[in-house]
């Protein structure tokens, strides 16, 4: 039997790549650091593998097929775009356990579409590259790693009911899986940016300090009582990856969550926001 070990939440901000000297250095180095502090946290969960919940930036999904929610089941690489930093290649997926994720959603009316053969982007591949392969190292071993991505940066969007669901589903599924896996789970978002809109480069400091309240807290119900509208307002449209937060706190028994880090970086236009979840006793 398996069972969720924890969860992180973290930003995958591609700016922070592209333009890694704009910021303060002490602001650089406090996010840099947080990186290197999850994947710590990360190796001392001594997980056997990670599922990374992501989202849809209009790159590797469009008008031709936006699913509300996808998990890769089969051979996964990336990421599919050149950024500075970033490398791309083949990541070693769980396919056993991502298609008892799917089997089992059936019976909970959780239709997963699927991916088998996926080419993950910029959400997956910034804490993967940098959290979960230096936790790797540390622990001397792969980490087997699931992409699941959500509809979040365009609508129309999942609903943070479905959500909860998706992330409830998770969690039954790791724990009736045939094997003794450890698994943590990441929420790859945000918090507060607007993307593409005059607004950008603005950053919801209240927002952000407001949802990783809620975390500390672990409270779901809080989290998911947003609307898109209070959520564009305050956040903006790049907020709207809380979604993915969701997932992680959904899937994660009992949990109460510890910030690592926050910075308000306007050069990376983000509200920048680590924070893990620590599991509790059922």
């Amino acid at each position: 039997m398996g069972k969720i070990v924890g969860g992180f939440w973290m930003p995958h901000d591609p700016v922070m790549l592209v333009s890694p000297d704009a910021p303060p250095k002490e602001q650089q180095d406090a996010v840099w650091g947080a990186y290197e502090e999850c994947a710590r946290r990360l190796a001392d969960l001594n997980p056997t593998s990670v599922i990374i919940v992501g989202c849809d930036h209009y790159i590797l999904f469009g008008t031709h097929c936006l699913p509300r929610y996808l998990i890769g089941t089969g051979d996964v690489d990336g990421p599919i775009e050149r950024l500075p930093m970033l490398e791309r290649g083949v990541v070693k997926n769980h396919e056993a356990l991502a298609n008892h994720i799917v089997n089992e959603g059936e019976k909970q009316r959780i239709d997963w579409a699927v991916g088998r053969s996926f080419t993950m982007d910029h959400s997956f591949a910034i804490p993967h590259q940098f959290v979960v392969q230096p936790a790797e190292k540390a622990l001397g071993r792969t980490l087997p790693s699931i992409p699941v991505y959500l509809a979040c940066g365009v609508d129309p969007f999942i609903s943070f009911e479905r959500c909860v669901d998706l992330g409830e589903q998770i969690r039954a599924a790791v724990e009736s899986f045939d094997e003794d896996e450890r698994v943590v789970i990441i929420g790859s978002g945000g918090i507060s940016h607007w993307v593409g809109t005059v607004e950008m480069g603005q950053v919801g400091e209240d927002f952000d300090k407001e949802i990783l309240q809620h975390g500390v807290n672990g409270d779901l119900k809080a989290l998911c009582s947003y609307s898109n509208e209070e959520i564009l307002r305050r956040g903006g449209n790049g907020a709207m990856e809380i979604r993915t937060f969701a997932v992680a706190m959904a899937a994660v028994p009992n949990p109460k969550g510890e910030v690592i880090v926050y910075e308000p970086v306007p050069e990376w236009v983000t509200g920048l926001g680590f924070l893990e979840l620590i599991a509790g006793d059922k």
